[in-house]
């Protein structure tokens, strides 16, 4: 083996198009042709000797080799990265780029705001916003941390409780007028309700009240939408009453344009988080863009410390 053709340039293309599964992809992401990405693939395999990744007309698959080969080339990538970033530090203000994930409706509403405000104190760090409601492999898209609502699975990543996201039934006055208001749970049998196709048993309310505990009532309607802010949108117009995140909807709740519905009554609330890709932890302009989201994300409406952390504070 020529270890002079084993070069860090090779070895990214071939990490990527491992993780991604896609040639076409992996050309697109780093802005080259194709056959660069063939021919890197290629080469590496030569001075290898050893076959990395078995292609098929209709997909590409590491062989036992090329596995072996993506761990060891992952350690050291993510070793040399590391490395020129914390001589970076050393000497200059935090620079580069850091990639983050994040659900699309809270992106738009708070996080970009967020971001821009990072941006103003740390001019010289990039951040490539990526906002979805899929959970998206990070490793695999090549991001650094992603912001989540909801239960985690378990997962190499590592965990960072924010706090939790209060949810709220709400309706606009003119729907409340034309179909009345509702004065206990089980009046909103018969409402038309505004449900999330992406939302497990959405079908079915669970409300906490102030004396009998939590009550599950049945909640339909003809509009389903799985977009955050195509549900904001269908209240607004005054398509039916709708389950909400209150940093959804603070600012129709503030200017009147939107109502609570069973204002005694809450809808369980939900863990925010932030995931962080550990090997990029370590990382200045990766680990202080995590400690501002998870400062500013407490602040924004509606998301409050987790109930063990509200107690302890309570307690100092």
């Amino acid at each position: 083996m020529d270890r002079s053709d084993v070069t860090l340039e090779r070895m990214r293309s071939f990490v990527r198009v491992a993780e991604r599964g896609s040639l076409s992809a992996v050309a697109r992401e780093f802005g080259v042709g194709q056959s660069t990405i063939t021919r890197h693939l290629r080469e590496l395999e030569d001075a290898l000797g050893v076959a990395l990744i078995s292609r098929t007309t209709r997909r590409l698959a590491l062989t036992a080799e090329g596995l072996a080969y993506y761990e060891n080339s992952l350690r050291i990538l993510h070793l040399v990265e590391q490395a020129g970033a914390e001589a970076r530090d050393r000497r200059h203000a935090p620079a580069g780029t850091v990639r983050l994930s994040c659900t699309a409706a809270l992106g738009v509403l708070h996080v970009g705001a967020i971001v821009f405000a990072f941006q103003d104190r740390y001019p010289d760090i990039s951040v490539d916003l990526s906002l979805t409601d899929e959970r998206v492999d990070l490793v695999r898209e090549g991001m650094d941390l992603a912001i989540r609502l909801g239960p985690l699975a378990d997962s190499a990543l590592r965990l960072r409780a924010v706090g939790r996201s209060e949810r709220r039934l709400v309706a606009a006055p003119a729907y409340l007028a034309a179909r009345g208001r509702p004065l206990t749970p089980e009046d909103l049998v018969g409402h038309e309700g505004i449900r999330m196709t992406n939302v497990a048993g959405s079908g079915t309310l669970v409300l906490e009240g102030p004396e009998a505990g939590r009550r599950a009532v049945p909640f339909g309607g003809r509009l389903r939408v799985d977009h955050g802010l195509a549900a904001r949108a269908a209240v607004l117009a005054g398509r039916g009453i709708a389950p909400a995140h209150r940093w959804l909807v603070a600012d129709c709740l503030a200017d009147g344009r939107l109502e609570a519905v069973l204002p005694d009554y809450a809808l369980p609330s939900v863990p925010l988080s932030l995931l962080i890709v550990p090997e990029r932890a370590a990382i200045a302009r990766v680990r202080l863009l995590a400690d501002f989201l998870a400062a500013e994300l407490r602040a924004v409406p509606g998301i409050v410390p987790e109930p063990a952390a509200r107690a302890a504070s309570a307690q100092r």
